[in-house]
């Protein structure tokens, strides 16, 4: 190990924890968790420990002086759980992770995505409380999480499902795609050069459709006119998101091409197909 390095890491260790700091992490062991509702702050080890370094840096100059001359060896940007809610009331009850967007350059989009993701939180837990209200009946299940589905060098792409129960079940995901190295938000306009992608994209998500009810009698798609809402094209924006291995994705809500017991539904679009309409080989090849 560098000496130098050595000689950080050493002068850190030898830093005093002060005595506010211990009083702060007493106080949070100490306090007993409510009943039925559980609000669960960020659960990673990494996370907590930059909490605890924040709190050491505000309270102890000395630490502050060490840490900053640490070198950076890089960052890393990546989806943590910002906060979950638990709550069960009136035969209702609300399972719900907010995802949150660390580690961007970007400070700016960084918060504009969390402060989004913070929002569909509140509006689900708005939902939950309205269906526990005097003048209704519940029998409301809201359940939301997220995974990480892509995660490279230079893509990161988060899926957040959302689940609503009430007589019958209804699915939705939504997805995000960052561009780690250049903190850029993508989107499907901007991986190509016009808006002729809309319909290639869409011809050959038909062709694939057609050729899985051919191979397997129990999936059924709406295309046809006998339908009553035939799938005809992809939106502009449609849900998507990009595999590790470089393959564009698009992904359709429960419901939206396909009866309910299909699921969400997504389309690995071939890169053959679309190449000439790319606006470069970076994201998807």
């Amino acid at each position: 190990m560098d000496k130098r390095l050595q000689q950080l890491r050493e002068e850190y260790k030898s830093v005093q924890i002060p005595k506010e700091l211990d009083i702060i992490v007493e106080k949070a062991l100490q306090q007993e968790p409510k009943k039925k509702r559980i609000v669960m702050w960020p659960t990673s080890a990494a996370i907590a420990a930059a909490i605890l370094f924040t709190a050491l840096v505000n309270i102890n100059p000395d630490a502050a002086q060490a840490m900053s001359r640490i070198p950076v060896i890089g960052k890393i940007v990546k989806a943590i759980t910002f906060i979950e809610i638990k709550e069960e009331k009136d035969q209702s009850s609300i399972d719900v992770k907010t995802p949150a967007l660390s580690g961007l350059s970007n400070k700016e989009l960084e918060n504009s995505i969390n402060q989004k993701y913070l929002k569909e939180s509140k509006q689900l837990y708005k939902e939950f409380i309205q269906s526990t209200s005097k003048n209704k009946k519940g029998h409301l299940s809201i359940y939301s999480d997220y995974e990480t589905v892509t995660d490279t060098p230079d893509l990161l792409s988060i899926r957040r499902d959302i689940e609503k129960t009430q007589a019958s079940s209804y699915t939705q995901s939504r997805y995000i795609t960052i561009d780690k190295k250049n903190d850029i938000l993508l989107t499907l306009k901007s991986l190509f050069k016009d808006e002729s992608y809309i319909k290639v994209i869409s011809q050959n998500i038909k062709e694939q459709m057609k050729q899985q009810m051919k191979e397997d009698p129990n999936k059924i798609y709406w295309l046809t006119d006998e339908d009553a809402e035939p799938f005809k094209t992809i939106l502009p924006d449609q849900t998507f998101y990009i595999t590790e291995d470089h393959k564009l994705v698009i992904s359709f809500d429960e419901y939206e091409v396909a009866p309910g017991y299909m699921g969400v539904t997504e389309f690995k679009i071939p890169t053959s197909v679309i190449s000439s309409l790319l606006v470069g080989e970076r994201y998807v090849r």
